[in-house]
This record gives structure tokens, sequence and C-alpha cells, in this order.
């Protein structure tokens, strides 16, 4: 907290003059929010939402979706792999996967595309717009929106031809290469094209092998876009990319110091080739129709040195394992909805109204290569596991006045789930789930909405693989959550100042708790499996504020806070857990910052980002350390060139992202200990860029 106080007295010592030398101010930007049904100014969406645009990725010279997350009030991630695939938001979301399927509650959307559950597919080169919408969005996504949704969208074809060539070095011999460009290629046929190589050795050493790349990172990103303009009223886009991952994986140090000692280190890898189609038709003045189609195929492996150490390191009790898990994932999505238009509105000319239908079909296949530790042989597990939802949803938003507002709206999914292995556990799953909203909003004046919500979202239950568990234990049943929420926009000082307020209560329903290890047989070995909680309650505030002080000074400052409870418990495993803070649920986060523009062409940026110590798992009481980060730029912009030097992290800090409590080293017997996956240390970077 010593390292806060510092920063925000520099940052305030910092702005005082500048404010004092400079008189008007200008207003912020509007921001567009196009995770909804409609498109809808930020400040007069009625919800929770933070939007990270290209500037803002720019800004934190952030090349992947985790480098992200802390500017969003109560937004968590584990590092559950090289890359963030799990994510949380208001302390609801996953940690990890091993063997079983799971069903993400925190949903993530690139370009009409689902990923959700495979976050690692969030690079950012050409991303133009991070929308983080909180709170269930039962009505609009479904059953992968519990806690709620991260949509990214690249940047959209354009008339005018533009376009930019970027390269980046930065320290653990880190480095990336990309071009992007847009322009039309005939006058109703628009294109946007980017691609780029990212490079790094990664943080971590390994001393046994005397390497500084076993958790390296090599990513190749490929998107396009093609808009038809395909008659005055019909705009069909189409986005198709290309990804390809190939991380390393070798992040737990036996000795606890940072450094590994694996012997087979790990491998995180994703290639998915993915397209998606979505069509807007505006079919008259009084009705408008969407269809969006997509497809993604995608091979993932995520393997580890399960012993995090070597052969000969205690030769009298020492085991050798390494564990991956391979999988192959393709799903498809189609959607459509009717929309009114200006003049379809229903009910005298006072309700807007939405209904549409959504298909979406998800096979995984795994095939799971491990130590079986009750024979100490080499063992494989193969499974399959497909989704297929069916679901219906509408909206209606009722104009009660001039100034008040109410929405509701409905969505009801059929839910069919077959899983079956190669050890002969079957499961076949088939309910019907309902979610929905009720939103009431009043504008205040032209510059303050007030609103309340009461959202109602659905997490849907499944199967534990282990052959150890218990048969009352192999399933788990569907999650339901009650969110209230009330919260306030403002514009003030004539748009140079926006401040946005919310606080929330999630009434959670046979919450799903993850116990993730549970020794068994031997050294290293856990079962992971997930039971109900009877109930818990997850409540906070979230406050969002930027201010264009003046021409050259913008502040920004977003803080959450937290509480989260297991209220009653009526399993064995969680018990002794009510009454405790759940996983992954930091009690309080915070992001503040300042941009100042020392010239025309010259720029610096000084921003620090904290988190609150959090429970690393519901199985045990083993907790992260709270950090402050401090992070800067420095740049030179002119109209074609850019050049910027930039870090993250600069005081070094440790950030622990993810956390196991258990025995795994044999020179002490197997003694129990916590062991953490740590996050960034300090990273600082050249980046440069042509625009042309």
């Amino acid at each position: 907290m010593q390292y806060t106080l510092r920063y925000i007295a520099a940052a305030i010592a910092l702005a005082t003059p500048l404010l004092a030398a400079t008189s008007l101010a200008n207003t912020i930007e509007e921001i567009i929010v196009t995770g909804d049904f409609r498109d809808i100014d930020l400040q007069k969406m009625p919800a929770s939402v933070t939007v990270m645009t290209a500037e803002d990725i720019k800004r934190r010279s952030a090349q992947h979706l985790e480098q992200l997350l802390a500017l969003a009030p109560n937004v968590n991630f584990s590092g559950g792999s090289s890359r963030t695939r799990y994510i949380q938001i208001r302390g609801i979301g996953e940690r990890s996967q091993f063997a079983s399927p799971i069903n993400p509650s925190v949903g993530t959307i690139i370009d009409d595309v689902d990923f959700s559950g495979i976050g690692s597919a969030g690079t950012l080169f050409d991303v133009e717009r991070v929308e983080i919408l909180r709170g269930p969005q039962g009505t609009r996504y479904g059953a992968n929106a519990l806690a709620g949704i991260i949509a990214i969208t690249s940047t959209a074809p354009s008339e005018d031809f533009n376009g930019y060539v970027e390269s980046m070095i930065g320290n653990y011999d880190s480095w990336s290469l990309g071009a992007a460009s847009g322009g039309a290629l005939t006058g109703d046929l628009l294109y946007r094209a980017s691609i780029q190589q990212y490079k790094s050795d990664g943080y971590v050493d390994n001393t046994f092998l005397n390497r500084d790349d076993t958790n390296g990172f090599d990513e190749f990103t490929l998107r396009t876009k093609l808009r038809w303009l395909a008659s005055d009223n019909v705009t069909i886009d189409t986005s198709l990319f290309f990804i390809d991952i190939d991380n390393g994986y070798d992040a737990f140090s036996l000795d606890r110091d940072g450094d590994t000692l694996s012997d087979e280190p790990g491998k995180d890898t994703q290639k998915t080739t993915a397209i998606s189609v979505n069509a807007d038709w505006s079919i008259s003045s009084k009705l408008n129709a969407q269809f969006i189609a997509s497809y993604a195929d995608s091979d993932l492996q995520y393997g580890f040195d399960e012993d995090w150490s070597f052969v000969g390191i205690d030769p009298e009790n020492e085991y050798s394992s390494t564990d991956n898990y391979i999988r192959d994932r393709k799903n498809s999505t189609l959607e459509a909805h009717l929309l009114s238009g200006e003049e379809g509105r229903i009910f005298g000319g006072s309700t807007d109204w939405l209904v549409g239908i959504y298909f979406e079909n998800r096979d995984v296949d795994l095939k799971r290569e491990f130590l079986d530790f009750d024979t100490f042989t080499d063992a494989q597990l193969s499974s399959d596991y497909q989704t297929q939802n069916l679901a219906f949803f509408s909206e209606t938003t009722t104009a009660l006045s001039d100034r008040l507002n109410l929405t509701i709206g409905f969505r009801v999914e059929q839910w069919d789930a077959d899983y079956k292995d190669s050890s002969a556990v079957i499961l076949d799953t088939d309910e019907t789930l309902y979610g929905g909203k009720v939103v009431i909003d009043y504008q205040v004046s032209d510059d303050h909405l007030l609103y309340a919500s009461l959202a109602r979202g659905y997490k849907p239950g499944g199967v534990n693989t282990d052959g150890t568990l218990n048969q009352a234990e192999r399933e788990f049943d569907t999650e339901y959550q009650w969110a209230y929420e009330v919260g306030n926009k403002s514009s003030l000082l004539d748009d140079s100042l926006q401040i946005r307020v919310a606080a929330f209560y999630n009434d959670r329903q046979d919450m799903h708790i993850k116990d993730s290890i549970i020794p068994v047989g031997g050294p290293g070995a856990f079962v992971d499996y997930i039971t109900n909680a009877a109930e818990g309650s997850n409540y906070g505030l979230e406050i969002e504020s930027v201010w264009q002080a003046t021409d050259a000074l913008q502040l920004f400052a977003n803080a959450g806070l937290l509480r989260t409870d297991i209220d009653e418990c009526d399993t064995a495993g969680c018990i002794d857990l009510v009454g405790r803070d759940q996983p992954h649920a930091p009690r309080y986060q915070y992001a503040a910052g300042l941009k100042f523009d020392v010239s025309e062409k010259v720029f610096v940026q000084l921003d620090i980002e904290a988190k609150d110590e959090f429970y690393f798992s519901s199985s045990h009481a083993a907790k992260s350390e709270s950090y402050e980060l401090l992070n800067a730029q420095m740049g030179y912009e002119s109209e074609a060139w850019s050049l910027v030097l930039w870090g993250r992290n600069l005081t070094d800090e440790d950030v622990e992202t993810r956390g196991f409590r258990f025995g795994n080293d044999p020179r002490d017997g197997y003694a129990t200990h916590t062991y953490v996956q740590l996050g960034e240390p300090r990273i600082v970077g050249l980046t440069g860029r042509y625009k042309f």
C-alpha cells in the first residue's frame, strides 16, 4: 500500500500544475456499445459495461486480453494455462480445466464466434474494441453468460484505404511484427486484413535444463473481414481468421523461488480456423432483420510436467509423470432475430420489440495421456462431450414517459448434453432453462441516467469424470442466479467528466463449488470435481470515471468492491466453507492513471493497478498476496509515425494468479506447501508504428 500512496501523490503533483496551466477542457468522445441487441451510447445503456478502445489497447501495449482485464472493476483471471483462459466477473467463473467438461460462466465472443472457455484466443492486434458486460446476460447470450460476457471486435472495413505496420521489441527476447490494411475492393465491397507474429522467451527460468524459454510465447494471428454493401438496405459482414498459438507451459516452481526444475516442460497450444457471417437487412422503416452464423474448429493441447522436477532429484522417493490434454473442439452457431424499426413500434408507438431464435452445437473430443497412480503405469482416457442448445428470446422496451423506460427480456433454452468416455462414464442431460431481465431506467436529464434491474442467469450442470468418485458425486446440477443492480451514469463539466456507479447483489442458488485437490493414491495426484453448494451471495460496488481535464490531460479511475459468501451448504465437501469468501474474488480492485500530451506529438502516461488478496480455491485456505503495480509510457506520435517506450509492473512485484496446496516434493517427504503460478514480472519494450 505504501507504493500506492507514492504513486497517487506523484500523479497529483504532476497533474496540479498542468490543470492550472490549461484553460478549457475537451468533451469525451462518445463510445457505442455493440454487445447487446441494439447499438447504444455507453452513457445511455442501463447496465454495467466497460469498453476498452483501440486507443486503450495501444496505451496499454497489450498483446493479449489478459493485459487489459485489470482496467475493469471486479474482473479477475486465473493463470490456468500460459495465457488466460478462465475469467471471473464479480467473483463468478472457472479457474482451470482438466479432464471433465466445463460450461463457462463468462462467455468470450470474438467477431461473432463463440470462444467461451478458451480465452487464450484473445490476441489484440488490430482490435478496435473490447467490451466487458458484467452481470448475467441471460436474455442475449444464455447458458455461457452467468457472470457476464467479453466481446472482442477487430477493426471493421472502411471505404478509405488505410493501414499500418507495427513492430515491437522488449525484454525476455520479446518481439512482434504485424501489418493491417483496409479499404474498398470495389464500390460495394470493403475489406480489412491483418497479420501478426508475436514471440517471447517468457519470464521463467528452468534451471535444470538451463533454458529461459520453456514458458515462452509463440502467437500468430491472421484476420480478414469483408463488408458487402449488397443494396441500400442489406449489409453482409464476413469474418475469417486463423489463430496459431504454440506456447510453452512450465509455470510451477518446486523450490517456490520462481525457477522451475522440469525435465519435460509442458505446452499450451491452439490452432483455430473460424468464420462468421453477419447479415443486416433493413426490411422497411417498420422492421429490421439480422442473421448471424459462425463456425470454429480448434485443436487444443494443454500439458505439463506433473512432478515439476527431473528424474534423479530423489531416487528413493521420486516419481515421474506428465499430464497431457489434447482436445478437438468444433462449434457452430445460428441466430436470427427481428427488431422493430422507428415506425414499427407497438402499443401506440411506445414500445420497441425484438424476437429471435438461437442454435448452437458444440462437440469436444478429448484424449488425455497421464500416469495412473494406482498402478504407476502410463494410461489414456478418451471422451466425447456434445452439447446442443436451442433458444427462443424476446425483449421489449416501453417508453412509460418521455424519460422513463421499462425493458423486459426473456429467454427459454432447451439444453441437451451427451458425455461418454473410455472408462464407461455416460451422461445424458436434457433440461429446459429460463433466464431474462427487467430493467427500469430514468433519464433525469440529458446528462444523468438512473437505472435498476433484476436479471436471472443460469449455468447448466455437468459431469465429473474421475472414476474414484462416488456415484452421487459424478453429476452436479444447474446453477441459477438472481442479480439485482442499481446504477447511475452521469456526464458533468460540459461532458468532460463521465462517472458510472453500480451497486449489485447476486443471489446464487445451487452454486457450483470446485474441489480441486484431494490426494488419492500417490504424490501429486488429485481429483478435480464440482459439486453444488446450497446458496451463495456476491455483492459489491463499482465505479468508473474518466475526466478530460484539459486539452492535454486526461485522468481515469476505476474501482470495484466485492464481498462473496457461501451462505449455506448441504454437502460434506463444503460445510466448512460457510461464511468464507469464494475463490478468486478479491475484496477490492482499482486502476487509476493519467495521460498528458506534453506537446502535439509527445505524450506521457502513468497508471497504477491494485488487487486485494483472494483465496485460490474452495478446497484449501491458501491465499494470494495483494499487490500494486506501476505502469508507464512515453512516446512520440506524428501523422504517420509513432514510437513508444513502455513498461508494465515497473517495480517488478510478484503477481500470483493461481495456487495449489499439496505435497509434490520428494526431498521433504511430500510435505504440504502452497505453490503459486506467477503472472507478468517487469515487462518493458519499444513499439514503432508507421501508418499509411
